[in-house]
């Protein structure tokens, strides 16, 4: 069938259609280089450098030479050809494409092909259209769209349609919840996640070793550790993927000497650990100051098990040293590694140098980070503002203007009955702004006749003062947890999270706000997990 489909689609020759409209007839007759084209591999990768260049021409000649040479029905060709059009522009001969390549011709394990290429491309839209263009559906086709979205962290996209599927009549399978749930981990949705499992339970999907390490790993990014280690001590435990899972899962939360024992038992249970394993087991070890258990897992990884380290694990070694302090030891262990350190690794020692303000150091970081982004001008800024060096962090402020560097915008999410509340800085774009705003001023006077004083250290210097604690108050994880406090009984734990690191004057701030209330206040930063009860954080200001 689906050769028939192949002889469908040559014969009438959509490039043709395509090609006249756009005059370029020369092109059909005699395809330039045409040598070069060996396979769909290389047809793929010659439309990524046309994507690259923007050469329209380029982009038609290789279509060209995909028909003439047979590659025209081939899902990885089609996806690539209907990317770089979108990307070069050409919407229009993007849509002639779908179109002309008619749907009911092709048979639906192609089509299912051409969904997941794009979605490996990032092109979620365009795979959108290609699924709603389907006259016939499978468990693939849903699948391949719901953990597509997922992959590219379109998680409100991938809930919708999931709903959409539980509607129809199609079952959800095993790799469907795969993907779901790690769509509630990655967003750290607790009440989806709760529904998501409950549902998953009472449809009898089996849990495999992969579905358990899910549903593990979803507990533990969700905020909810104890559930995640209940259900870890509930199962079979003879797949390394449930050990590592939970392992991870307690590094996040900064429970350094519980994953090492969790390592313990499973060197007891015989479970081989892999290279996963000891990446959980470093970052842990990193999370708590456990300088010398780090050093012990390290050594141990190559001595007993003959595990190469890998980038990785010497990154985990380079953050272990660099947030105890220890900056010449983790340059030493960059000077060892027998690869060149990636743009991470320096990362972590410029905000280490940020830190314990060395600024030597941050400046060499800073110099070996190929195609510097925003967080890295802003880490070497607040280093000198810390010193304060306010020359220094201009001449970086004004860098970044030139370049046309924007720094990333933070954002801090809530969730509340299924619904994610999303802020940023000084939003006022919630429909509830004004109750939000009313509990967050009284949450601000009250922390400050308790003595809190905002850490105004990290703010530029040319506002002032009164200013710099005006955006320091309107940070977006203070929004996110002023709406929590609004919408939530008083005694329940609020939950929020964020995209980026939590700042030290929010740190500050949330730890009085959890006292001044007799609240849990758990927030989940871009690294870690910080529960707040009674003035202090679990990270214990390590972090």
């Amino acid at each position: 069938m689906q050769r028939l489909a192949a002889k469908r689609l040559i014969s009438s020759k959509p490039a043709v259609s395509i090609i006249r409209c756009t005059g370029s007839h020369n092109l059909l007759t005699s395809p330039a280089n045409s040598g070069d084209i060996r396979d769909p591999q290389t047809l793929c990768r010659t439309l990524e450098t046309c994507k690259l260049s923007m050469n329209f021409q380029a982009v038609l000649q290789t279509h060209t030479r995909a028909i003439v040479f047979g590659y025209g029905t081939y899902p990885s060709v089609i996806a690539s050809l209907l990317s770089t059009y979108v990307c070069c522009d050409s919407l229009y001969l993007a849509r002639r494409l779908l179109d002309q390549i008619s749907v009911r011709d092709f048979h639906i394990v192609t089509l299912n092909l051409v969904i997941e290429s794009l979605m490996t491309k990032g092109e979620c839209d365009i795979a959108k259209k290609v699924f709603h263009s389907m006259h016939v559906r499978d468990i693939v086709t849903w699948n391949s769209m719901v953990g597509g979205y997922v992959k590219n962290g379109q998680f409100e996209e991938a809930f919708r349609l999931f709903q959409k599927m539980l509607s129809s009549n199609i079952e959800p399978d095993k790799f469907t919840f795969a993907s779901i749930i790690s769509g509630c981990a990655r967003l750290g949705a607790l009440d989806r996640a709760l529904w998501v499992y409950g549902l998953m339970i009472e449809k009898r999907i089996e849990l495999n070793a992969i579905l358990i390490s899910a549903v593990i790993d979803m507990y533990s990014k969700c905020g909810r550790i104890q559930t995640a280690k209940d259900i870890f001590e509930s199962v079979p435990r003879n797949d390394v993927c449930i050990w590592n899972a939970m392992i991870n899962g307690l590094a996040i939360h900064g429970f350094g000497l519980d994953a090492i024992l969790v390592f313990s038992k499973m060197e007891v249970e015989n479970i081989f650990p892999d290279y996963i394993t000891f990446i959980g087991l470093l970052t842990a070890c990193s999370h708590c100051g456990l300088v010398e258990e780090g050093q012990k897992y390290f050594d141990l990884m190559t001595s007993r098990y003959s595990i190469q380290p890998r980038l990785e694990h010497y990154g985990a070694m380079v953050d272990l040293f660099s947030r105890a302090g220890l900056l010449d030891e983790a340059y030493l262990m960059v000077e060892a590694m027998p690869m060149e350190p990636d743009n991470v690794i320096w990362r972590t020692i410029l905000s280490a140098c940020r830190i314990h303000k060395k600024p030597k150091l941050g400046e060499a970081a800073i110099e070996n980070i190929s195609h510097p982004k925003s967080g890295d001008y802003v880490l070497l800024s607040n280093m000198y503002c810390s010193l304060k060096r306010w020359n220094s962090a201009e001449r970086v402020r004004e860098m970044m203007k030139k370049s046309r560097v924007r720094k990333l915008r933070a954002k801090s999410w809530f969730e509340i009955g299924g619904v994610i509340h999303q802020f940023k800085s000084g939003d006022r774009s919630h429909p509830e702004t004004e109750a939000l705003y009313k509990v967050l001023e009284g949450l601000i006077q009250r922390t400050r006749l308790e003595g809190f004083t905002p850490a105004t250290e990290l703010v530029m210097m040319d506002v002032s003062e009164e200013e710099k604690e005006g955006n320091l108050f309107h940070h977006c994880e203070k929004l996110a947890l002023a709406y929590g406090i609004l919408k939530t009984s008083p005694g329940t734990e609020v939950r929020v999270s964020s995209n980026l690191r939590i700042c030290h004057d929010c740190h500050c701030w949330m730890k009085m706000v959890s006292k001044l209330l007799s609240r849990v206040v758990i927030v989940r930063d871009r690294i870690r997990f910080h529960r707040f009860e009674g003035g202090f954080c679990s990270c214990a200001d390590y972090w």
